[in-house]
Order: structure tokens, then sequence, then C-alpha cells
């Protein structure tokens, strides 16, 4: 993330407008007291990275009285309300607002069935190399393939291929979706602590993405290849839940879950060789600098040879995890 050593500011690419901006952080004052203060950081450990303390703020943004924040919200990030599938006063909580479904049209899906689309609204990074890892948000992190990935036989299928992480904030949409069209093979949940996933706290630790609590899905593409989804939950996000039907074949841009309330992020791991990501995203993270794009834009297409597919066993997936 680049990073103005005097402000600390958190600066991104918006993709539409075609310039940089700088990212409104929600809680920002209480985000750099926790993650860049001896006093902080000792409550971080304490109490803040426990899942008891999300589902305590989970359970505030899910009463009656969190409705009043609605209104407030909206106004304060500027969302567009014409893009809601439901009006604001049709939701009965803050939460209700948080995972808020989107009119189709406001999200339209790349047609091309050779592209790979962001499987989120956010600010994203692309690696073409997952090795790349050891230069984003701070310099001389690493990565650890086989800590995020949770089988053997799977670390070994992605390494050497590429990644892209999907970072949402508080002001974005928080429903998550396929970016390749497929079928569902393995799934699983990984436990562990909620960690904050803004570059405020992985500048201090990288690590903080395999940490944290996540859910895992194996999706095999007939263009795409092996594609590996992992939502990873974060500080006041307990809850990953998953709504989509792993009977069916599911299409390119549908609804996998969404994340209740607070910042979260997915990553997408492709096998090496089968998906080559847009120049434009290439460059910007190759500075680092995240590029603000919606669900459903393109992000790339098929790469080069393909490489032999796995098939794993469904092991059946919880709905609310």
């Amino acid at each position: 993330m680049a990073q103005d050593d005097r402000s600390q500011v958190i600066r991104y690419y918006d993709r539409r407008k075609k310039m940089l901006a700088t990212e409104e952080v929600y809680g920002d004052r209480w985000l750099r007291w926790t993650y860049q203060s001896s006093v902080g950081r000792l409550a971080l450990w304490a109490l803040v990275k426990r899942s008891w303390f999300s589902r305590h703020y989970g359970r505030r943004m899910s009463t009656v009285r969190s409705r009043s924040k609605i209104a407030p919200f909206i106004r304060d990030y500027g969302l567009d309300i014409s893009e809601f599938a439901d009006p604001p006063e049709a939701f009965r909580t803050f939460n209700e607002f948080f995972i808020r479904r989107l009119k189709p049209e406001a999200r339209p899906i790349d047609p091309d069935p050779s592209a790979v689309v962001f499987p989120a609204d956010g600010r994203h990074l692309v690696l073409p190399d997952i090795a790349m890892a050891r230069s984003i948000y701070a310099k001389g992190q690493s990565l650890d393939l086989d800590a995020l990935v949770p089988k053997s036989e799977l670390a070994a299928l992605f390494r050497g291929g590429s990644m892209a992480i999907s970072r949402l904030c508080p002001v974005d949409y928080h429903r998550f979706h396929f970016p390749v069209s497929g079928r569902v093979g393995d799934t699983g949940l990984i436990d562990g602590p909620l960690y904050s996933v803004n570059p405020i706290a992985l500048r201090r630790s990288l690590e903080y993405l395999v940490r944290n609590k996540r859910v895992w899905t194996l999706i095999e593409s007939t263009y795409h290849g092996n594609v590996l989804m992992i939502e990873i939950g974060a500080t006041c996000v307990g809850s990953i839940v998953q709504t989509f039907d792993s009977s069916t074949g599911i299409p390119k841009g549908g609804e996998k879950g969404y994340f209740a309330f607070g910042g979260s992020c997915v990553i997408t791991l492709f096998e090496r060789g089968k998906v080559r990501f847009d120049p434009d995203l290439i460059e910007q993270s190759r500075q680092s600098i995240e590029t603000y794009a919606h669900m459903g834009e393109r992000m790339g297409s098929v790469g080069g040879a393909s490489a032999p597919e796995i098939r794993l066993r469904p092991t059946g997936l919880r709905r609310d995890m």
C-alpha cells in the first residue's frame, strides 16, 4: 500500500475515475491506536482479536436501536441508494443494511467466458506470482502459502500460481461472488482470531491473513482450472455466511455469501499459468497500490497452458461460518 510517512494516509487507484484517491478509514483513530501504540497492542492481544469481542459488537449491530446508524452512514460515506435492491427504510437493523443486496444492473458481470471477474467490491491487489507477496503492505514480509491453504495437496497445486487480494471496507457492498463459473469441490472452515485486515494492521504483520478465521472453497472451472476462494474474517466480522447451492453448477458472478459487519477480505488463488491479470492492475500492484473496482468487473482472462486438475470429495458446508 502506498504510504505517506508524514500523514500515513492510505492511497488507492480508482479504476473508473483513473486517478489516485485517499481512503477514508472507518474507525481510523481506533485502528491506529490499536495497532500503532504499545497500550493498544496490549488491548489487541487481550481483547480485540478475540472472537467474543466481535460477536458482542455484531449483536449490537443486530438490535433495533442500531437502525439509527443507517441514515448517517449513508450520508457520511456517500452511498448510492439507487443501487440498493431495497430502500433504506426497509432495514430493521444496521446489520440488515450492511448485508444488503444490490440491483442486478448495479453490478453487471463481464460476459466474456474467458474473463475472470472481481469477487467483491473493494480495493484489489494482484500478484502474477504469489512470491511477490513479500513486497506488499510492508517490505520484507512474506505470505506463507502452506499456512494460508489448509491442505498440503492444495498448497502444492497453487504453488507458483497467482493471487488476487480483495479488501472490503465497512462502506463497501459486503456480499461476495464467484469470480469464474464451474463446479464446487472441497470446502472447509479454519477457526482463528479476528485481527483487522486494514493496511494499518497488515503493515505491522501480513501474517494476520493466515491467522484469522477463514472459509475456503475449491472451484473447478472449465476455462480457468482450479480456483481457490478464501474468505477471511476480521475484527467485528465473526460470521462468514455461505448462501450458494453446492449441488449445482455455479455461474460466474453468482452470489457465494456475505460478511456480517466490518471490514474483511477475499483471497483468490489461481494455478500457475491459468490466468493473466489485466496490465493496469499489475502496474498498480507493482507499486503496492490497491485498485478500487466493483464485483463483476474484469480482472483478467485465461492465461497459458493448462495444468492438471485435481478432484476432491466435497465435505459439506456450514451455512454460517
